[in-house]
Protein backbone atom coordinates (compact mmCIF):
# COMPACT_ATOMS: atom_id res chain seq x y z
CA UNK A 1 0.00 0.00 0.00
CA UNK A 2 1.34 3.30 -1.14
CA UNK A 3 1.12 6.64 1.35
CA UNK A 4 1.96 9.84 0.84
CA UNK A 5 2.93 12.13 3.81
CA UNK A 6 2.90 15.76 2.82
CA UNK A 7 5.00 18.40 5.80
CA UNK A 8 5.93 21.91 5.31
CA UNK A 9 2.77 23.67 5.17
CA UNK A 10 2.08 26.63 7.73
CA UNK A 11 1.17 30.57 8.05
CA UNK A 12 3.59 33.38 5.96
CA UNK A 13 3.64 36.99 4.76
CA UNK A 14 3.21 37.94 1.00
CA UNK A 15 6.18 37.35 -0.23
CA UNK A 16 7.50 34.79 1.79
CA UNK A 17 8.63 31.22 0.74
CA UNK A 18 7.75 27.84 2.02
CA UNK A 19 9.19 24.19 1.05
CA UNK A 20 6.35 21.67 1.34
CA UNK A 21 7.78 18.10 1.15
CA UNK A 22 5.94 14.65 0.65
CA UNK A 23 7.82 11.40 1.59
CA UNK A 24 6.10 7.87 -0.03
CA UNK A 25 5.89 4.51 1.64
CA UNK A 26 5.84 1.35 0.61
CA UNK A 27 7.92 -1.93 -0.23
CA UNK A 28 9.25 -0.45 -3.15
CA UNK A 29 8.24 2.76 -4.72
CA UNK A 30 7.54 3.63 -7.73
CA UNK A 31 5.55 5.70 -10.26
CA UNK A 32 5.44 7.54 -13.51
CA UNK A 33 5.08 10.62 -12.28
CA UNK A 34 3.96 12.62 -8.74
CA UNK A 35 2.02 15.74 -8.41
CA UNK A 36 1.25 19.06 -6.29
CA UNK A 37 -2.38 20.07 -6.28
CA UNK A 38 -4.00 22.63 -4.25
CA UNK A 39 -7.55 23.39 -3.31
CA UNK A 40 -8.65 26.70 -2.20
CA UNK A 41 -12.09 26.90 0.09
CA UNK A 42 -14.65 26.71 -2.26
CA UNK A 43 -13.22 25.79 -5.26
CA UNK A 44 -12.15 22.84 -7.15
CA UNK A 45 -9.06 20.77 -6.44
CA UNK A 46 -6.51 22.39 -9.29
CA UNK A 47 -3.27 21.17 -10.88
CA UNK A 48 -0.24 23.34 -9.44
CA UNK A 49 3.47 21.19 -10.25
CA UNK A 50 4.24 17.42 -11.69
CA UNK A 51 7.05 16.12 -12.25
CA UNK A 52 8.60 12.94 -13.77
CA UNK A 53 9.70 9.83 -11.15
CA UNK A 54 12.11 8.75 -13.68
CA UNK A 55 14.18 10.64 -16.50
CA UNK A 56 13.37 14.38 -17.04
CA UNK A 57 10.07 15.87 -17.47
CA UNK A 58 8.16 19.14 -14.88
CA UNK A 59 5.54 20.89 -15.60
CA UNK A 60 3.50 23.58 -13.96
CA UNK A 61 0.59 25.03 -13.88
CA UNK A 62 0.31 28.92 -14.96
CA UNK A 63 -0.15 30.57 -11.68
CA UNK A 64 2.53 28.80 -10.45
CA UNK A 65 5.10 29.11 -13.09
CA UNK A 66 8.56 31.35 -12.34
CA UNK A 67 7.53 31.13 -8.52
CA UNK A 68 7.52 27.59 -8.00
CA UNK A 69 10.04 24.48 -8.14
CA UNK A 70 8.97 20.74 -7.81
CA UNK A 71 11.60 18.51 -7.54
CA UNK A 72 12.09 14.71 -6.48
CA UNK A 73 14.94 12.59 -4.46
CA UNK A 74 14.91 9.41 -5.38
CA UNK A 75 17.00 7.62 -2.89
CA UNK A 76 14.46 9.06 -0.03
CA UNK A 77 11.35 8.44 -2.03
CA UNK A 78 10.40 12.67 -1.10
CA UNK A 79 9.00 14.81 -3.93
CA UNK A 80 9.74 18.58 -2.97
CA UNK A 81 8.06 21.74 -3.60
CA UNK A 82 9.68 25.19 -3.22
CA UNK A 83 6.81 28.16 -3.26
CA UNK A 84 8.99 31.64 -3.16
CA UNK A 85 7.05 34.77 -3.95
CA UNK A 86 3.55 33.38 -2.38
CA UNK A 87 0.69 35.35 -2.11
CA UNK A 88 -2.92 35.47 -0.60
CA UNK A 89 -4.10 33.13 -3.92
CA UNK A 90 -1.93 30.42 -2.93
CA UNK A 91 -3.88 29.65 -0.18
CA UNK A 92 -4.61 26.45 -0.20
CA UNK A 93 -4.57 22.63 0.80
CA UNK A 94 -1.80 21.33 -0.97
CA UNK A 95 -2.01 17.61 -1.80
CA UNK A 96 0.46 15.36 -3.51
CA UNK A 97 -0.38 12.97 -5.22
CA UNK A 98 1.42 9.81 -7.49
CA UNK A 99 0.51 8.01 -10.75
CA UNK A 100 0.79 4.06 -10.60
CA UNK A 101 4.20 3.38 -12.51
CA UNK A 102 1.82 1.67 -15.23
CA UNK A 103 0.03 5.10 -15.93
CA UNK A 104 1.69 7.12 -18.24
CA UNK A 105 -0.18 10.28 -19.53
CA UNK A 106 1.12 13.19 -21.64
CA UNK A 107 1.22 15.83 -19.21
CA UNK A 108 0.00 14.65 -15.93
CA UNK A 109 -1.78 17.60 -15.06
CA UNK A 110 -5.37 15.83 -14.57
CA UNK A 111 -6.06 15.01 -10.44
CA UNK A 112 -8.75 12.19 -12.33
CA UNK A 113 -4.71 10.67 -13.51
CA UNK A 114 -3.28 10.21 -9.97
CA UNK A 115 -4.22 6.99 -7.72
CA UNK A 116 -2.66 7.99 -4.86
CA UNK A 117 -3.00 11.34 -2.17
CA UNK A 118 -2.06 12.39 0.81
CA UNK A 119 -4.14 13.93 3.30
CA UNK A 120 -2.50 17.19 2.50
CA UNK A 121 -1.01 20.29 4.40
CA UNK A 122 -2.27 24.04 4.68
CA UNK A 123 -0.32 26.73 3.32
CA UNK A 124 -1.97 30.28 4.81
CA UNK A 125 -0.43 33.28 3.09
CA UNK A 126 -1.46 36.39 5.14
CA UNK A 127 -1.53 40.28 3.09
Amino acid sequence: QVQLVESGGGLVQAGDSLRLSCVTSGRTFSSSAMGWFRQAPGKKREFAAAIRWSGPGTYYSDSVKGRFTIARDNAKNTVYLQMNKLTPEDTAVYYCAAQKPTRYTLQPIQPAEYDYWGQGTQVTVAS
